[in-house]
């Protein structure tokens, strides 16, 4: 007979077929429900690891981190100012750009769009907008030749394919009551970039001298760099700021796309209070599990009372036995939520394929795939919370079983 006792016996009745049928029901359901819990909890958790990723690796490999632009004027000495801004802690490279806003012209079909002027050489220390070029070439951007890097959408719509030409329409200062027509310049689109979702609608790109030329200004008014920690961008934008002695605006990622992180966590926040509420109503089979199975066997209490047994003893039994069933509810929850965790790209891609339809647009969301990113530091902290909840709900049936008077069961019995 293994040792100790408790834990043989508790084993037992966890194997034992049970006179009431209604009993391996509920218990078979608690195992089911855990395991469902668990396995729910995992995958939700990992897609929001997924997007969590995919809004830092993809994102934020295009929109600057933090950016600086002058209330007024353009800055007197910018290399000087890039030096000190590179320079400062947590700040990885910075590079110079103008925004220049104009409406878009392809014969009758115009687009209004913020255009971004940049310095091609340092542009992608900062971002890597180049790698989501997929037609034309990122070095065709060239000062003095009026030439423009379109998101892929905005080219459709304006039905352009590289190589074309098409014009911007700057607006001129109104002089009195007089409306001046806007200025029209040729621009030749020379490259096409997809990410997916909104940013491939508000984003071109225009070399920086070819901006100062068309607005008339000595240098640029902005800077965007890239920082070491993401999520301190907006405290290291504010405090670049404060040690320049200019008046300038400050701007990081969250405070144009950080409503998708908050989103993600709050996303987070909630399923891990709703699904960690679907394991404790699972735990509660287990309580019901245990109180019928302590009716069922208070006859072999009572023996086990009459033959020395202690009342920690018979508490571990059921303890046992009820841990048993948490445990292999965990268990094949956790190996349930991982495999499909780690397939699950693949399997809603299949589904979509299924069914003809996506569940993410790209024109809307940042990405058109749902991703998956498992921690197994998350899938080994859910399963200890199950069991330990399925420990937990053992405590008051096992109490009530160590509670049983053997003299007035086996009395009863006969």
């Amino acid at each position: 007979m293994y040792r100790p006792l408790s834990i043989f016996i508790g084993l037992r009745y966890s194997h034992a077929k049970h006179k009431n049928k209604f009993v391996s029901f509920i218990s078979v359901a608690s195992i089911l429900g855990i395991s469902l819990g668990v396995a729910v909890l995992i995958v939700g958790l990992s897609a929001m690891n997924g997007f969590e990723k995919a809004l830092r690796d993809q994102l934020l490999s295009v929109v600057p981190h933090a950016e600086l632009e002058m209330v007024k004027g353009s800055f007197i000495d910018l290399p000087s100012t890039l030096k000190q801004i590179e320079s400062y802690p947590g700040v990885l490279a910075a590079t110079p750009y103008i925004t220049v806003n104009g409406l878009l012209q392809k014969d009758n079909q115009m687009k209004a769009l913020q255009i971004r002027a940049i310095k091609p050489e340092t542009e992608n220390n900062v971002t890597n907008i180049e790698q989501y070029i997929n037609a034309g070439d990122w070095t065709l951007l060239k000062a003095g030749q009026h030439s423009i890097i379109l998101g892929k959408s905005v080219a459709d719509k304006l039905k352009m394919s590289v190589g074309e030409s098409l014009s911007l329409l700057l607006p001129q200062k109104q002089i009195g009551n007089k409306l001046k027509a806007p200025r029209v310049i040729k621009f030749k689109l020379v490259g096409l970039f997809e990410m997916g979702g909104q940013l491939d609608n508000a984003l071109a790109f225009i070399h920086i001298e070819d901006a100062k030329v068309l607005l008339s200004m000595d240098d640029a008014n902005a800077i965007a760099f890239k920082v070491d920690d993401v999520l301190q961008a907006q405290n290291i934008a504010r405090d670049v700021a404060y040690s320049l002695s200019s008046y300038l605006y400050i701007r990081s990622w969250i405070t144009s796309q950080g409503y998708l992180y908050q989103d993600i966590q709050m996303v987070k926040s909630l399923m891990y209070l709703i699904l960690l509420l679907v394991v404790a109503v699972a735990c509660f089979n287990i309580v019901s599990t245990l109180v019928m199975a302590v009716n069922e066997k208070r006859g072999d209490i009572a023996i086990l009372k009459t033959m020395g047994a202690s009342k920690w003893m018979l508490r571990s039994i059921f303890i046992v036995q009820g841990a048993f069933n948490g445990l292999l509810g965990s268990l094949l929850g956790g190996f349930l939520g991982v495999y499909i965790a780690l397939n699950l790209t693949r399997i809603i891609k299949y589904l979509e394929t299924l069914i003809g339809h996506k569940f993410l647009s790209g024109d809307i969301y940042f990405i058109d795939f749902l991703p998956s990113q498992l921690d197994y530091i998350q899938v080994l902290t859910i399963t200890l919370i199950a069991l330990l909840m399925s420990i937990l709900s053992t405590i008051y049936p096992a109490w009530g079983a160590s509670n049983i008077q053997p003299a007035q069961e086996l009395g009863y019995s006969h």
